[in-house]
């Protein structure tokens, strides 16, 4: 399982601001430079740095593969920096379903590759109908960080430092 396959990755993306995309059918999550109204998860760079997006389900993984398994919508990369993205569009109970698939890419992740080279690591849960920050209780981000060497965020904005 290669996270990191060209016919996955969209980008290198330089926008100071943009917006990431599932129309929640059987198409793969994507970016948009265009259309804030269509966006899941507001991604703010504001160095402009070279961030690549890599679709995960539905390219990286299909539906068919790892049956009971969850993955995540994509991962935005750049040099030092690797954040997982789970993008919904619901009103309620979502989180823990989110939480759930960030965890089981991670471990995908981990299985198929040493990410080690990245110094910012993050897993973030966004609600397009939920975009303020919510926040996590201190058990489940101590739990994040040390299981996996992530930390956790739900909100609807993606910070490139």
């Amino acid at each position: 399982m290669d996270f990191f396959k060209p016919e996955c990755q969209s980008g290198p993306f330089y926008q100071a601001q943009f917006g990431l995309c599932d129309d929640q059918n059987t198409t793969r999550a994507y970016v948009d430079t265009a259309n804030p109204a269509k966006w899941m998860a507001t991604v703010k760079n504001p160095s402009q740095k070279a961030v690549t997006f890599t679709a995960i389900d539905k390219c990286v993984m299909q539906d068919a593969d790892e049956p009971g398994r969850g993955r995540c919508d994509g991962m935005l990369t750049t040099d030092d920096l690797l954040y997982l993205v789970e993008l919904k569009d619901q009103k309620t109970n979502w989180i823990p379903q989110a939480i759930a698939q960030l965890e089981s890419t991670i471990q995908f992740l981990r299985e198929h590759h040493d990410i080690s080279r990245f110094r910012h690591k993050k897993a973030f849960a966004c609600n397009k109908r939920r975009q303020v920050f919510t926040t996590i209780e201190n058990d489940l981000q101590l739990r994040f960080r040390r299981d996996y060497g992530f930390r956790i965020d739900i909100q609807g904005e993606v910070s490139i430092p």
